[in-house]
């Protein structure tokens, strides 16, 4: 599903009010998804992340599966390809849903 990582897990940071529900216990499979595209990554169920965010840090190549799920965990998918009003890339926020893969 996912690289392990050489340094760190790629993963996605979730708190546990926003993974209980969902069912979604710590290192689970996920899919993070929005109206842009989907990825598979596991999930880390920690309190170091506040309730209502997910983090996912960049850096993971894309790697779409033949639904076009994005199996590397690459947050591209999720984001707008847009400028900000200086130039500069607006790649750090998206609006997204998860749940247990």
């Amino acid at each position: 599903m996912i690289g392990s990582g050489e340094v760190e897990p790629h993963r996605a940071w979730i708190n546990p009010v926003d993974a209980e529900p969902r069912g979604i216990k710590d290192g689970d499979g996920i899919y993070v998804f929005n109206d842009r595209g989907r990825l598979a990554i596991r999930a880390w169920v920690t309190e170091r992340i506040m309730p209502g965010v997910i983090s996912i840090f960049e850096g993971a190549w894309y790697d779409p599966d033949e639904e076009g799920i994005d199996r590397g965990g690459c947050v591209n998918v999720l984001t707008r390809d847009a400028y900000s009003e200086g130039g500069a890339s607006a790649l750090n926020t998206a609006l997204v849903q998860a749940s247990k893969a």
